[in-house]
C-alpha cells in the first residue's frame, strides 16, 4: 500500500499546509488533499516541487507498506 506522509513530514519540518501551498505556488485545497492522503494519482512535478520546498526526500512523503 502506498500512503502520503505529507501530514508527518510537514510536522517534523513544521511547517503548515499554508506554508507550503506559498512555498510552492501550489493551490492549498490540492496540497490538503495530499496531505489528508486523499490523492488517488499522484502528480511527480508536484511532489518534487514539494521536497523542493521543505527540504526533504521523496522517501520521506511516500510510504510503501505492504
Amino acid at each position: 500500500m502506498i500512503r502520503i506522509a505529507l501530514d508527518q513530514t510537514l510536522e517534523k519540518y513544521g511547517i503548515t499546509r499554508y506554508e507550503l501551498a506559498k512555498r510552492t505556488g501550489i493551490q492549498y485545497q490540492i496540497i490538503d488533499h495530499y496531505y489528508k492522503n486523499k490523492v488517488k494519482r499522484y502528480d511527480s512535478s508536484l511532489l518534487e516541487r514539494m521536497c523542493d520546498a521543505i527540504g526533504c526526500e521523496i522517501s520521506e512523503i511516500i510510504e510503501y507498506k505492504r
